[in-house]
């Protein structure tokens, strides 16, 4: 019988959610992953969010495989939210949250993130911690 914790290559795409205020932030995470950052995962199927309100409402709601939250996003950065996330969700996908400063890895450990990739984005890190967390799913 399959392993019905891993996913297999022609499986339904995973939803990834990336919340930055801005949209700049947004692109280089989606350009950093591309569709399919590993083939052993299926593609990926992107969400975009600007605020705080409609990261709470999508996680909310479910269905969503993990999420990259921008640190540095104003006015509600993504490390408090996903602290929110942590404590008030029941079933909690995997974070990784976008810190500004090598120093700001204590508030990510705080957050409860499952990783922390520093700005400016270094698209070999961001798939690393990305790919490694979705294996997971």
């Amino acid at each position: 019988m399959a392993n019905p914790t891993v996913r297999s290559v022609d499986s339904v795409a995973l939803r990834v959610l990336v919340y930055s205020s801005d949209a700049s932030t947004r692109d280089r995470v989606i350009s950093a992953l591309g569709a399919r950052p590993h083939p052993d995962l299926p593609e990926i199927v992107y969400l975009e969010v600007a605020t705080e309100a409609v990261v709470i409402r999508e996680m909310d709601a479910g269905g969503i495989d993990l999420a990259v939250l921008d640190g540095e996003a104003q006015p509600a950065g993504g490390m408090g939210i996903a602290k929110q996330l942590r404590d008030e969700l029941d079933v909690c996908p995997p974070i990784v949250v976008l810190t500004g400063r090598a120093d700001d890895r204590w508030l990510a450990d705080w957050s409860r993130a499952d990783a922390a990739v520093r700005h400016p984005i270094d698209p070999f890190a961001l798939a690393e911690a990305v790919v490694s967390l979705l294996r997971r799913v």
